[in-house]
């Protein structure tokens, strides 16, 4: 499927996580912001860019933008609104809390480096499984920027050991959506205290001999606005992304 008719179909009302859609195209994370709160989180992605890393950042009311021929309205399966740091809302279309002065960051997804990671032999849990991938708020602080500030977030993949070695030299080619892990092994040296209890996504069984690796994600811009507090954030609920009209191969090194 090719993104335009996979953003038709999340218009039309299809609410369903994005990994493993659309091979070979990049997808997104979401997050608008006030125009008079862009630049912090604009200083903020710059400062953190392992999580943040961003592709593309919309002038402010733009609805699409060089790498999407669609609207971040409508376009992603299903969104979040938070008011004030709390989510009020997670609608499939965010239409009728759009304002004209919200600008939006494309920031990289880790879905991105996936396919890749498959090529090389290195299996996908959450998508052999057909679950959302799991993420969890970290004891990691990210450097602030302004009124912006909030922990890392991370998403998990297991990977069995003697292919952690393949899965860090082959997600390391992508920068431009998280790159090399962030950390491999103890869950506690990060803070997350229990993996099958996860802050976003759903817990993924593991299989004899994988090891739990690590990425930095592109949900720690939402836990930055819950800290944060901003009149208002849009952003996609975590794993429901939004499928861009770039190849993956933009962005391997």
């Amino acid at each position: 499927m090719n993104p335009a008719d996979a953003r038709a179909r999340f218009r039309d009302g299809l609410v369903t996580p994005t990994a493993g859609w659309c091979d070979g195209y990049t997808q997104a994370n979401l997050i608008s912001v006030p125009r008079d709160r862009a630049w912090d989180f604009l200083l903020f992605a710059q400062r953190n860019p392992k999580p943040c890393p961003v592709l593309d950042v919309l002038d402010a009311g733009a609805v699409a933008g060089p790498i999407l021929d669609g609207d971040v309205r409508t376009d992603v399966p299903l969104y979040r609104v938070y008011v004030d740091g709390e989510q009020v809302a997670e609608p499939t279309d965010v239409r009728e809390w759009w304002r004209e002065d919200l600008v939006s960051f494309l920031i990289g997804c880790s879905f991105t480096f996936e396919r890749a990671l498959g090529a090389a032999g290195v299996p996908v849990r959450h998508v052999e499984q057909g679950v959302n991938v799991p993420m969890y708020r970290t004891s990691w602080r990210c450097r602030p920027a302004g009124d912006v500030s909030g922990p890392l977030v991370v998403s998990m993949r297991y990977v069995p050991e003697s292919l952690v070695a393949t899965a860090v030299a082959t997600t390391a080619r992508y920068p431009a959506v998280h790159g090399s892990p962030v950390h491999v092994g103890d869950p506690r040296e990060l803070g997350v205290a229990d993996l099958d209890a996860p802050d976003y996504g759903d817990a993924v069984a593991s299989e004899p001999g994988d090891v739990p690796v690590f990425w930095a994600c592109g949900v720690t811009p939402q836990a930055a606005v819950v800290e944060s507090r901003p009149p208002l954030a849009i952003a996609h609920a975590p794993g429901h992304m939004l499928i861009t009209d770039a190849r993956d191969e933009d962005y391997l090194i």
